[in-house]
């Protein structure tokens, strides 16, 4: 094996919980949920969009929205509730970006089916806004190389993975993870960050999307260096 290559900068692992908030914001129709997805914070927008990724290690299917449930269980409205489902949230690298679209595929429905503003709620079964505050913290793992970088891919926790391959686009308005960016930035290697840049996270549990970054790593190291 080659002499390992210093980072230019270390790769710190971070981790993180979420701590929910009921913003006090209520829904029990089309028209005044659309009102409040355009004015909400970004962290309620966040918590109603990503939660169902984080909350699971399963990523199959593909994980609905809350607002698509809700339009769907609730108010029956199963045309609108696929359109939304059908939002992939990891395209957009802003929140504002993601509000965006759930805006303007609410609005083009009640244009296209003027009747779904006829339908109401039961008070109980209104939606109710929460948002996510998130408190991170470091790990004890941090990486001036490759092969430390793939040793704390083991060790860390699956929080770990989905803080940084999940949040970090929205945190910090990337269009890549942070390992990718890291990656390719601090050890300059392009062709792997790209590799796992590439990678579809819904296709994978959180530990086999850890598994298949590691398993690129490893492989494709030694011509990358």
């Amino acid at each position: 094996m080659n002499k390992p290559i210093k980072a230019r900068e270390p790769f710190v692992f971070y981790s993180r919980f979420n701590l929910q908030e009921l913003t006090g914001l209520k829904a029990g129709n089309l028209e005044s949920l659309l009102d409040l997805i355009s004015t909400v914070p970004g962290s309620s927008i966040y918590h109603h969009t990503h939660r169902f990724m984080e909350k699971h290690d399963y990523l199959l299917p593909e994980p609905p929205n809350d607002f698509a449930v809700w339009i769907g269980d609730v108010l029956g409205d199963r045309t609108l509730q696929e359109k939304l489902a059908g939002i992939d949230v990891l395209q957009f690298t802003t929140i504002k970006d993601l509000r965006l679209a759930l805006v303007e595929a609410i609005d083009s429905h009640l244009s296209a089916y003027p009747r779904a503003r006829k339908r109401f709620a039961e008070k109980d079964d209104e939606f109710h806004f929460i948002k996510s505050v998130s408190v991170i913290v470091p790990t004890p793992y941090s990486a001036e190389s490759l092969e430390a970088f793939i040793k704390g891919l083991k060790e860390v926790s699956t929080s770990s993975i989905y803080f940084h391959m999940f949040e970090a686009r929205l945190r910090l308005e990337r269009q890549t993870n942070d390992f990718s960016w890291w990656l390719e930035s601090a050890l300059l290697l392009k062709t792997l960050g790209e590799k796992i840049s590439s990678l579809d996270p819904y296709s994978f549990t959180l530990s086999g999307l850890r598994r298949k970054i590691i398993d690129i790593l490893e492989e494709c190291a030694g011509d990358d260096r």
